[in-house]
């Protein structure tokens, strides 16, 4: 196998595991929020009056049925940006990775390096060497 196609099929083996690292991120953070919301609708149900409690480590700690209301909200919020940052990293990846295999694909068909392609005026975008 060419150096050219090896050094190919590396950047998208890299891709594709950037990629199943950012959707591992996406599920942990479906999780806490789903979490989030449990704890949210329970404390709902909870009376202004009635002694709440947070996990501050190991330990729990008395806390008002408001301020962790307050709380849990801004995490909901925290958690819906991430969300929203790792879709976008997501797309963005999904989109490299259908370009690097579209590349690998040509280069396959046409036997060429990416300096053999330029020659032939097709464009490389990532290759450093230009």
């Amino acid at each position: 196998m060419p150096p050219w196609l090896q050094e190919q099929l590396m950047k998208l083996q890299q891709s594709q595991q950037n990629l199943q690292a950012i959707m591992q991120q996406k599920q942990q953070i479906e999780m806490e929020n789903i979490e989030t919301e449990k704890s949210i609708e329970e404390l709902k149900k909870a009376q202004d009056t009635d002694m709440v409690y947070k996990h501050a480590g190991s330990i729990l700690v008395k806390s008002t049925k408001k301020e962790l209301l307050e709380e849990l909200e801004e995490k909901k919020e925290l958690t819906k940006t991430r969300s929203t940052v790792l879709e976008k990293q997501e797309a963005r990846l999904k989109e490299t990775l259908k370009e690097q295999e579209e590349k690998i694909t040509q280069m396959m068909k046409s036997g060429t390096s990416p300096e053999e392609n330029t020659s032939k005026g097709e464009p490389t975008s990532d290759n450093p060497r230009k």
